[in-house]
């Protein structure tokens, strides 16, 4: 790996964090931590572990963190706007900035990265015992810490409403 390119996926990482525990809006922390995410998961490609970045982006990025994010919506009541917008003088800049994405993903489609890159030998094992060990005897952890997590989803959510009257 490039050192290059280690340093600044580290300081975006380290940025990313930084913004999970430093702001105050938790939306905000949800999405910092996406970013965190996304960029352990470029980690692992840059790594050669595909299966691990799909893995992080599908589990961590997509399920994990919509799940924060519905808990929140239910349990942080929202604020009836109506009054002005409060982002109006950034709005402006929402045209170019996802007109450079664009460009930017043009360039990224056309460039030589996402060509079929050179043939490797086959590794000897391959993913077959990871998904056999996942499956078998990791299925009840698994499992296990999946009921646990709902458990305690469901707890926040019953001690935020309060007792009925």
């Amino acid at each position: 790996m490039n050192a290059g390119v280690f340093a600044v996926l580290a300081a975006i990482a380290i940025l990313s964090a930084c913004g999970v525990v430093l702001r105050t809006n938790a939306i905000h922390g949800a999405l910092f931590l996406v970013a965190n995410l996304a960029t352990l998961a470029v980690f692992y490609l840059l790594m050669r572990a595909e299966f691990l970045a799909v893995v992080q982006v599908v589990v961590y990025a997509g399920a994990i963190v919509v799940l924060f994010v519905f808990a929140m919506m239910v349990l942080i009541p929202g604020k009836d706007e109506t009054g002005p917008d409060p982002l109006r003088a950034q709005r402006w800049l929402a045209v170019p900035l996802a007109g450079l994405l664009l460009i930017e993903l043009g360039l990224i489609l056309t460039s030589r990265l996402l060509s079929a890159p050179a043939a490797r030998p086959e590794p000897r094992m391959g993913l077959e015992p990871l998904y056999r060990a996942l499956l078998t005897d990791y299925m009840l952890p698994f499992e296990v810490t999946s009921v646990l997590l709902l458990a305690a989803l469901v707890g926040v959510m019953a001690l935020t409403k309060g007792r009925p009257s």
